[in-house]
């Protein structure tokens, strides 16, 4: 499992940093635990949050992308995509994961990755933050969105 090699959640001060939680509704188990999480961490770390439901998958990039037009510091993009037998996996991984790059580099605000791509349900279980979960994926996609807010703007004090 990918957790081993995982960075630590070190404590961030995220006092007035703004994250909107932006969350597909497919898998009702996993996509709840990983919500979970994220507002965990949210509170962890003294950030504030608005958690914006959207259908699937799919439709993350352009809800994330409104949201940080919107004011928004940061974005954490939540969804659960589990293989079946046809392509449509592939589509929906690679749309949602180049859709919130894009909008992470367009926007120069960070959006963090809490996507699960997943050959079976069983792996969304382990990763969910549930009880039993080996990871917490939800969270950790909240800490790295709000750690990088606290780098870029310690980045622009300094230049």
């Amino acid at each position: 499992m990918s957790g081993a090699g995982a960075a630590d959640r070190d404590h961030v001060d995220g006092s007035g940093i703004r994250v909107a939680i932006v969350a597909g509704q497919w898998h009702d188990e996993i996509a709840g635990g990983l919500l979970a999480g994220a507002q965990r961490e949210v509170e962890r770390l003294g950030a504030m949050a608005e958690v914006i439901p959207v259908p699937g998958s799919f439709e993350l990039p352009v809800v994330a992308k409104a949201a940080l037009e919107a004011g928004f510091d940061a974005a954490v993009a939540l969804g659960v995509i589990i293989r079946g037998g046809t392509p449509h996996f592939e589509y929906v991984s690679d749309a949602a994961t180049s859709g919130l790059t894009r909008v992470a580099i367009d926007a120069g605000k960070p959006v963090g990755f809490g996507v699960l791509t997943l050959d079976d349900e069983q792996q969304g279980l382990d990763r969910a933050g549930l009880p039993g979960s080996k990871e917490d994926k939800g969270a950790e996609a909240v800490h790295a969105a709000v750690s990088t807010v606290v780098t870029l703007r310690r980045l622009r004090v300094l230049a």
